[in-house]
């Protein structure tokens, strides 16, 4: 039985990042941009009605929510080349079209004022489906829309659904953004990422702009062409609930492994050969699994601007698609560990998990073996610091806060910046401790003290 899954696009991020993912699992299912299948695509073997269901007329439409504050990016999509593959009433845009102005207050508030309308299309959605796994909330968490409207959202999934999944695609601004309140958004943001999300896959700006441009060669990487990244990690981290075969063919089985404790939900995550289109690619001769599993550690194809040489994994699992010899796997996975190219906790099993999974017969790729690389590595936290930081300097000068006062979340003061800021500091020491032979004791002696 298929286990299916919503997902949420929200703000002008999380929409562009849509536009691409459904693109690329049009693409891998045979399905034409008005949601039809393709004549070719004869084959079978996929799920498609994990992503999709189909329409009366036996359409195929997927099962998401595009929701913005400000028309832009939405217009595009219902004027573009899949206009006809969404259904019209999962469209959600505030009636008069301001935005957020880049404030998390406007868009928790606006959250708040239309909490029944978006409520009631997600329940439209659950209610079709046979047996619904959880969401997917594609973001950013810099601006208003992805990062206010995405923080309530994921607060009413929690109350609403608490026994279902919540998986974000989460992408964390340039550290030298354009938006001065960035770090005011991005932790209050976060707090509803560590205490109202199961799994965060964090997406790097400043990463993903190093990879387009120093390993594919893009002088001036476009939004398009960052977004495609982001939705190639997105399409291959979901690959095996598509293809399904043996193991990790639903998210809980997926994302149980790499999450061994609560609050540490922080995924990163790395893809090679890295390929954008066909103009675009990393000229990498040979992709055998060895090969493929000795780059995804490689600290300069990872989407977080963190080094893997610090600190060590929690907890590694490899997605390899094509065609692979699972004697491969095992002579690569032995020759990694002689080498000791990860290092891993003390206190947990030191070992990379391997999911074999098919390619999509209809895309055509010049490699033989691809991989994705989902790890939890407590090297993250230095990200969470920076963060930290850059909103330390602007809230210890009580800069632009009289933007934030004026919405409904800090009308009776600004408590909620200090508790947020108190969420993340404890994710960073937690994610510190987990280096610690004594973790689990000392996760104990944390809560005793609480």
């Amino acid at each position: 039985m298929p286990r299916e899954i919503i997902t949420l696009q929200v703000g002008q991020c999380g929409n562009q990042i849509g536009i691409e993912f459904w693109k690329r699992l049009c693409a891998e299912h045979g399905i034409s941009p008005d949601g039809i299948i393709e004549d070719y695509a004869t084959l079978g073997g996929d799920r498609k009605d994990v992503f999709f269901y189909q329409a009366d007329d036996e359409h195929y439409i997927p099962r998401a929510l595009l929701l913005d504050l400000e028309p832009r990016v939405i217009n595009q999509i219902r004027t573009g080349e899949y206009k006809n593959l969404y259904n019209p009433e999962n469209f959600y845009l505030s009636s008069d079209g301001s935005g957020a102005g880049n404030n998390w207050g406007v868009g928790y508030s606006a959250g708040g004022g239309v909490q029944d309308d978006i409520l009631d299309m997600i329940d439209r959605e659950a209610d079709g489906s046979d047996s619904l796994e959880g969401f997917v909330v594609t973001h950013s968490i810099a601006g208003g829309t992805g990062s206010g409207m995405g923080s309530y959202l994921l607060e009413q999934l929690n109350d609403s659904y608490p026994k279902k999944l919540i998986q974000t695609y989460s992408v964390f601004p340039h550290q030298d953004g354009e938006v001065v309140v960035q770090p005011y958004n991005s932790i209050l943001t976060m707090k509803r990422l560590t205490l109202n999300a199961d799994c965060v896959v964090v997406l790097d700006n400043t990463a993903l702009n190093r990879i387009a441009v120093d390993r594919l060669r893009i002088q001036n990487p476009t939004f398009t062409q960052t977004n495609s990244l982001v939705s190639t990690v997105m399409a291959a981290s979901t690959t095996t609930l598509r293809y399904p075969g043996y193991m990790n063919n639903d998210l809980i089985g997926l994302i149980a492994s790499l999450i061994p404790t609560s609050r540490c939900h922080f995924l990163m995550t790395g893809y090679t050969p890295i390929q954008i289109d066909a103009t675009n690619q990393l000229t990498v001769r040979k992709t055998s699994v060895l090969d493929v599993m000795r780059r995804l550690l490689q600290t300069k194809n990872s989407m977080v601007s963190t080094s893997t040489k610090n600190g060590c994994y929690i907890s590694i699992l490899n997605i390899i698609q094509g065609d692979v010899d699972p004697g491969q796997v095992h002579k690569s996975l032995q020759r990694i560990r002689e080498r000791r190219l990860a290092s891993f906790i003390p206190w947990g099993p030191a070992s990379i998990q391997v999911a074999l999974s098919r390619k999509s017969p209809y895309v055509e790729t010049s490699h033989r073996v691809s991989g994705l690389m989902l790890a939890n590595h407590t090297s993250i936290r230095s990200l969470f610091s920076k963060t930290l930081e850059m909103f330390n300097k602007l809230y210890n000068r009580k800069a632009f806060l009289d933007t934030y006062r004026a919405t409904d979340p800090f009308k009776d003061g600004t408590e909620e910046f200090d508790d947020a800021r108190e969420v993340v500091e404890n994710l960073v020491k937690e994610y510190k401790a987990c280096e610690r032979e004594d973790y689990i004791s000392w996760g104990s002696e944390t809560k005793m003290h609480a």
